[in-house]
């Protein structure tokens, strides 16, 4: 993987780290301040908090094994 190709990916994982750090606030802030009024809301906001912390984890991996070949 050429050096561009590495700093590419560096920044995807980047971008889907703050991705999942916003759902995660989100489910937060549902949790500290709109419970238990808002639980219909739970299972969308968890939904996308796993999903967004799931792509971080799959552009994480490959950057790892980009750099630890």
């Amino acid at each position: 993987m050429t050096e561009e190709e590495l700093k590419a990916l560096d920044k995807e994982v980047k971008k889907r780290k703050r991705i999942a750090s916003e759902w995660a606030s989100q489910l937060h802030d549902l949790v500290e301040d709109r419970l238990p009024a808002a639980y219909e809301e739970i299972p969308a906001i968890a939904q996308s908090t796993f999903d967004a912390c799931k792509a971080w984890a799959e552009a994480n991996a490959r950057l790892n094994a980009a750099q630890n070949p």
